[in-house]
């Protein structure tokens, strides 16, 4: 994949993050379609959101969030090729916080993509944005999300019980964070 993206970041020689945009809508859909099952286990939205449309609106939503400070929303490239999706699903300035999400194709798991992406993540919370804290939520059975967090530093901070709904689950999320000042 040639990237011409004005916003990516190389997180080492084989991964690089870049600014979602329309022309990823097909990938996404392609990715998510193989793999609705995997995904499903722990995210809420891949039942419906699947088709090149959902996720042009999707990217839409998100550059626009992006522009207003709210969010930033990156696709994971992986040797060339897009493989997951990493985000500030929610960037606070007041609280000078942001809150960290992904997926990860499946058949990339085990090869450390995901801690380093997030490790990218935290240091640009930081170094570009600002924030004093960077916040990871797993649900507390989803022991690989955990993991990352780990990883990464981020210390757990408590568990939210009936945090969220995913198909017919009530999950219990894990909260992770790290603060600036532990991540020098």
């Amino acid at each position: 994949m040639t990237l011409n993206n004005l916003f990516a970041f190389e997180v080492d020689a084989d991964i690089q993050i870049a600014l979602v945009e329309e022309s990823f809508a097909p990938i996404y859909a392609a990715l998510v379609n193989e793999q609705v099952d995997y995904l499903g286990q722990w995210l809420a939205w891949p039942p419906y959101c699947q088709s090149e449309q959902d996720f042009r609106l999707f990217i839409q939503r998100s550059l626009v969030d992006y522009a207003e400070g709210k969010s930033l929303t990156c696709a994971i490239i992986y040797h060339g090729q897009i493989v997951g999706n990493c985000s500030f699903n929610n960037i606070d300035h007041d609280l000078r916080r942001v809150q960290v999400g992904y997926w990860l194709s499946q058949k990339h798991l085990g090869k450390g993509i995901m801690t380093r992406v997030v490790k990218k993540l935290i240091e640009l919370a930081f170094s570009k944005y600002g924030m004093e804290k960077v916040e990871l939520r797993a649900a507390v059975d989803n022991w690989s999300s955990r993991a990352v967090a780990e990883r990464c530093g981020m210390a757990l901070e408590g568990v939210i019980s009936n945090s969220e709904k995913v198909g017919e689950r009530i999950l219990d999320h894990a909260i992770y964070g790290i603060h600036q000042q532990q991540s020098r």
